[in-house]
């Protein structure tokens, strides 16, 4: 997937979210996240969004604020804010297609330092969230199968970073002698193995067998 393509996906499940909540009950428990409502969930999304845009418009390299992002208080006796969400996925694609995917700015982790994290990172984030969302309402997910190999491959590179260690070290107890997963995708034939017998998580795309499988569509 190039930047063009994660930029539209921002948009896209921006809009394919608040189509399936129409209707909803912004009180409702979110089983996937702990403690959140609804209403909760949907202000992360479109605080992220915001947020994400801001450090991008303004070239920021240094980390900004990201209160709106993490403050989930707010009005759950309401309609599901569909305009003020597409707005902004809207809004942070716009910017970040201005922007391109090698522009310098803040990164957590010291990451790639250019809005290529962003990018990538955003069409994810609102895409798992909609997972989330349509787990609470019990309503359809469906999602087309190269943003979920991507999704996979996305997550499988930021937890396997070693600098988790430092910010949580008790994650090294994941590491040891034979401790191998595997994790099929059976209807794509499409395979991820990780290796956690070494001194960090190692992961690739490959059928290879492990101490412990998952297969699943």
């Amino acid at each position: 997937m190039d930047h063009d393509r994660y930029c539209t996906e921002i948009v896209t499940q921006t809009e394919l979210l608040t189509a399936a909540l129409q209707g909803a009950d912004l009180r409702t428990p979110v089983p996937s996240c702990p403690g959140w409502t609804l209403g909760m969930l949907l202000r992360h999304i479109g605080g992220g969004h915001r947020w994400a845009e801001e450090l991008v418009r303004t070239r920021s390299t240094e980390f900004l604020p990201d209160d709106g992002f993490r403050s989930l208080e707010g009005d759950d006796t309401g309609d599901t804010p569909v305009a003020w969400l597409r707005e902004g996925a809207t809004r942070l694609a716009e910017t970040l297609r201005e922007a391109g995917p090698d522009t310098k700015v803040w990164t957590p982790l010291e990451l790639h330092g250019t809005t290529a994290f962003f990018v990538r990172r955003f069409a994810h984030e609102t895409l798992v969230h909609r997972a989330d969302a349509t787990l609470a309402t019990g309503t359809a997910f469906t999602v087309a199968e190269e943003t979920a190999l991507d999704a996979v491959d996305e997550w499988m590179e930021l937890d396997a970073l070693p600098q988790h260690f430092e910010h949580a070290p008790r994650k090294r107890e994941l590491l040891g002698p034979g401790r191998t997963l595997a994790f099929e995708a059976t209807d794509v034939d499409t395979a991820w193995l990780v290796d956690l017998t070494g001194d960090v998580i190692v992961w690739r795309r490959s059928h290879e067998p492990a101490a412990v499988g998952v297969r699943a569509r």
